[in-house]
């Protein structure tokens, strides 16, 4: 399929995560009545990413982060070429997505941005983590996420699967770092929402940047170097 077409995927998709997983953060967490907490977020990231590998995987592979991008040409499973495309195409789509939630939620009275599902470390991480300590979160996740993907797409792996693999270790990834850093480990989906946010949200936006891409190199290349013997 052209490229064109496979861009229009990977913002269609991306879109979808922001819209689904950020909207739970900004919009429903924000009802204790509703008792998604934690938990519902990170089952909203994870199900927007089943069900995006599912519709648009035979498409674009779903990469539906920059950070994946990265780390599947580091292994080998993606040309170098198309990384750029790919990553501007996925960030139209989470920007799209955060206007469209800045819309729905200043739609009810009283609205206030508020951190707007933003990613933070130190004074605006969740949970009070230092920098240092939101730096090995998303690294090492970010790594992990790249090597499940790459596994459970492997050609060898059990067919069929490969989406609720996907999906189910981003809901893991979210259980584990929303008190961190309110979780990245995708630079799309941090710039979705960072500039309706504005400030400390876009001064940090760079961290979440640069650790995600880092850990995604260093996944795609680890798995390159011990498991790609058969590709």
């Amino acid at each position: 399929m052209n490229l064109g077409k496979r861009m229009a995927a990977e913002a269609f998709g991306t879109f979808w995560l922001v819209l689904g997983g950020c909207g739970a953060a900004v919009i429903s967490a924000g009802f204790p009545q509703l008792g998604i907490g934690f938990v519902g977020v990170a089952l909203a990231f994870g199900l927007t990413q089943l069900t995006m590998c599912y519709m648009i995987g035979h498409i674009s592979g779903c990469h539906i982060n920059p950070a994946v991008s990265f780390g599947l040409a580091a292994g080998g499973r993606f040309p170098w070429k198309e990384v750029a495309p790919y990553v501007i195409a996925q960030v139209v789509g989470g920007v799209l997505a955060g206007l469209v939630l800045y819309g729905i939620a200043s739609g009810k009275p009283g609205f206030e941005v508020g951190n707007f599902a933003s990613n933070g470390y130190g004074a605006h991480s969740p949970g009070g983590y230092s920098m240092g300590a939101a730096a090995l979160c998303e690294f090492v996740l970010s790594g992990f996420f790249v090597l499940i993907i790459m596994g459970s797409t492997d050609k060898h792996a059990s067919a069929g699967f490969f989406g609720l693999t996907i999906g189910l270790a981003l809901t893991l990834i979210h259980l584990v770092s929303i008190p961190v850093t309110n979780t990245s480990v995708n630079p799309a989906r941090s710039t979705g929402v960072a500039f309706y946010q504005g400030g400390w949200a876009v001064d940090q936006l760079w961290f979440f940047w640069v650790v995600p891409i880092v850990g995604g190199l260093v996944g795609g290349l680890l798995y390159r170097s011990l498991w790609s013997q058969h590709d």
